[in-house]
């Protein structure tokens, strides 16, 4: 099974997604496909995201028994903590520095 969650994301990417996948809330699109499909749709997003982002998150045979990929800006980047993958949380952007 695989998830793929997707802000601010371009509506031919999401209708790319959709012909593929099911869309279960907005933005929100599961699907269950081989290992190779799931890497031409990831493909695709990472092709077609623009300024937005996206995160996919797949079953994997890791010690979480899952594997993630994120594209595109966004405050949680993933980082490898002893060989688990864990997301951390970036700063947010100050109005007033970007000002100056």
């Amino acid at each position: 099974m695989m998830v793929i969650v997707v802000a601010n994301a371009p509506p031919r990417l999401r209708g790319r997604l959709a012909v593929w996948l099911l869309e279960i809330r907005a933005g929100v699109y599961v699907g269950n496909y081989s290992a190779r499909t799931r890497q031409r749709i990831w493909d695709e997003v990472v092709a077609y995201i623009n300024a937005g982002d996206a995160v996919m998150v797949w079953q994997a045979p890791t010690d979480q028994g899952y594997d993630f990929a994120t594209v595109g800006t966004n405050r949680r980047m993933p980082v490898d903590f002893d060989g688990l993958r864990l997301v951390k949380f970036m700063p947010p952007h100050s109005i007033e520095n970007d000002s100056d």
